[in-house]
């Protein structure tokens, strides 16, 4: 049998980032959740929690708090049936679903997607950001129920649905491309001037290199994490980056950004993952994404 409540409390501290956290909102002590958690650690021969600052979950972790993710889905549409089967004087345990996303769509359209499903049901959304590219990989470890990702092949045990493309603008502001691609855009000139850059797995930049000029460069980079420090970036002349159409749109059309090369875009396919397991008790969640991006994204 499995210890419910030492798995929840390796959930939540997981989930909160620490013992004490989770003892609050599991309504007991500190030491009764380090009593569970390292009894249960004990009991299965390996470690579930990685101590530290935050707390974090190794990767068996990982697939216990998952398992206990659709334990609380489970309950939840249960108590929808049976109002009466829960402990009235029990606090009630919302349950929060763990999905990953890249930063230009939370950026752009994925907030949209979401909000309906979370106005609807008690579900609460902790929602992981990376590249789109390495989203899958938070399936295939079962650090999420479901990804938006760029990978159209299933992830073992996942469904699939096509969502469309977020479209990309290379962009910079007009006096910026007065000083550094006087004579147009070349390998050169981009050799020489300063980009920006998300984090080292941020590939879109060498993308539209590549499909524009032929091949990539070694550019100078700023680096900034956040969607809308790129938009900033390019607005106030600092570098040149590939930004989503949505949020340029605007700065294109009243001149203060530009296009690097025009008409030169760059569209990445974007796609719908989700837990087989998960699949059917999220599958408002799935609608709403898929709408949402049918009306965002490019078909």
């Amino acid at each position: 049998m499995i210890d419910y409540p030492a798995a929840r409390a390796v959930a939540m501290v997981v989930q909160t980032g620490s013992f004490e956290a989770a003892a609050r909102e599991l309504h007991v002590t500190p030491s009764a959740i380090s009593q569970r958690v390292k009894q249960l650690e004990e009991r299965l021969g390996v470690v579930l929690i990685e101590r530290g600052t935050p707390c974090t979950a190794t990767e068996k972790g990982e697939w216990l708090c998952r398992h206990i993710e659709h334990v609380g889905m489970l309950e939840q549409e249960l108590r929808e049936q049976l109002p009466g089967l829960g402990d009235p004087e029990t606090p009630r345990q919302r349950v929060t679903l763990n999905i990953a996303t890249n930063a230009d769509s939370l950026g752009t359209w994925f907030l949209k997607a979401v909000s309906p499903f979370a106005q609807k049901t008690d579900y609460l959304f902790n929602i992981a950001i990376d590249d789109q590219d390495y989203t899958a990989e938070w399936l295939q470890r079962g650090r999420v129920l479901a990804a938006v990702t760029s990978l159209k092949k299933p992830v073992q045990g996942c469904h699939v649905t096509s969502l469309g493309s977020l479209r990309y603008h290379a962009t910079a502001s007009p006096a910026y491309i007065r000083r550094y691609f006087p004579e147009g855009v070349t390998l050169k000139a981009l050799a020489e001037a300063p980009g920006l850059i998300f984090s080292q797995k941020d590939r879109l930049q060498h993308a539209w290199i590549r499909q524009t000029l032929g091949r990539s460069v070694s550019y100078p980079t700023h680096w900034l994490s956040s969607t809308q420090a790129f938009i900033d970036a390019c607005l106030i002349g600092m570098g040149w980056g590939v930004n989503p159409a949505q949020l340029v749109k605007e700065h294109l059309a009243c001149g203060r950004l530009v296009e690097l090369v025009p008409g030169a875009v760059l569209d990445i396919p974007l796609y719908w993952q989700v837990n087989r397991l998960a699949a059917e008790r999220l599958s408002a969640l799935t609608q709403s994404v898929v709408a949402t991006a049918k009306r965002a994204l490019r078909r």
